[in-house]
């Protein structure tokens, strides 16, 4: 009896091709003002996140300006009994 040699699975038509990929695609000019859109996108999250922490730094500052004499004893961590 003869042996059977293994067989080898049968790959797609799409596999068999060459990948083909999206930016091969794309009109370089297209893919320029989308990597340029990305950058803006980018940029103008950053500049958000910088105007929120310093709105927040504001607000800090402004609270801490306006606290009475009460509040600012209360946070206070002197002793009266230290100084007798």
């Amino acid at each position: 009896m003869k042996k059977r040699k293994p067989q080898q699975p049968v790959k797609p038509a799409y596999e068999q091709k060459e990948k083909i990929s999206l930016g091969s695609l794309m009109n370089e000019e297209i893919l320029q003002k989308l990597k340029n859109t990305k950058k803006q996108l980018q940029e103008n999250e950053t500049k958000l996140k910088e105007e929120e922490e310093a709105r927040i730094r504001e607000e800090k500052r402004l609270r801490e300006k306006n606290k009475s004499f009460e509040e600012l004893l209360n946070e206070s961590n002197f002793s009266w009994k230290d100084f007798k």
